[in-house]
């Protein structure tokens, strides 16, 4: 739904729970930031309101992958970063899926290069960052996988790191959580003739977190479905959690 008809249907409900998938009030203070892992209280927060913002797809994978290792002071939160992602063209909506569909456009496209993407705003607030990173997305010639990649420097860090201790850092943030799944350091077995599949999580509401690493640098990586964690399946976690349900019914 767009950001006006998503603003003026809220402003006709009241007290039923309403889940909203735009972009409008996902940093509105009145409402929720429905990403059930972002903190220990986070849940209760949901449960607690009524009005809950479903996050953006790119967001909840850069989230979920920064946000630990600001929490754990790993990370400063000045640090500059740069994010590049790759989803699927149904992320783009109706009119994107019609422009694919049947034609043969790049298999990559950029775009955003006005460095503005709508997501910024919820990727800085919730990341725990200081400032929202340079974002610069791209559109693959699939119709729905994704992978936001974010590249550190080690010495950007407040202690010595490696993949392996990245993924402590994550193990500690995220035990437990059904929806998370931290692959081995370093997982070149996740690789296919040394190429990283946006596809893998298809059809699931996982969150798989990968690391990467050479002698100075860092690749984190989030992996998911946009039409799952990063969409629809957010939004019936969401849901569980409002009702009082399993959190993870029918996914």
């Amino acid at each position: 739904m767009p950001d006006e008809a998503a603003i003026q249907t809220a402003a006709l409900i009241d007290e039923q729970i309403l889940i909203d998938a735009s972009t409008a009030h996902r940093t509105h203070p009145d409402w929720t930031y429905g990403l059930p892992e972002l903190s220990p209280v986070q849940r209760e927060h949901i449960r607690a309101n009524r009005r809950i913002a479903n996050p953006g797809c790119y967001p909840t994978g850069f989230t979920l992958a920064i946000r630990p290792l600001i929490d754990q002071a790993l990370l400063p939160r000045e640090t500059a970063i740069f994010v590049s992602a790759l989803s699927g063209y149904s992320g783009g909506g109706k009119a994107m899926i019609e422009q694919y569909s049947g034609n043969d456009p790049a298999a990559c496209r950029p775009y955003a290069f006005d460095l503005n993407h709508k997501h910024l705003p919820e990727m800085a607030k919730f990341s725990g960052l200081d400032s929202a990173p340079i974002f610069l997305p791209h559109v693959g010639n699939f119709y729905q996988g994704m992978l936001i990649e974010i590249g550190l420097k080690k010495s950007a860090f407040t202690q010595p790191m490696s993949s392996a201790t990245i993924c402590e850092a994550w193990q500690a943030a995220y035990a437990g959580e059904p929806f998370i799944q931290i692959m081995e350091a370093n997982p070149e077995d996740c690789l296919i003739d040394r190429f990283l599949d946006p596809e893998a999580a298809n059809g699931s509401n996982r969150v798989e977190l990968l690391c990467f690493e050479s002698q100075t640098d860092l690749l984190l990586v989030a992996r998911l479905d946009n039409l799952g964690k990063g969409a629809a399946g957010a939004a019936v976690q969401n849901l569980n959690i409002a009702l009082g349900l399993s959190e993870t019914t029918s996914l």
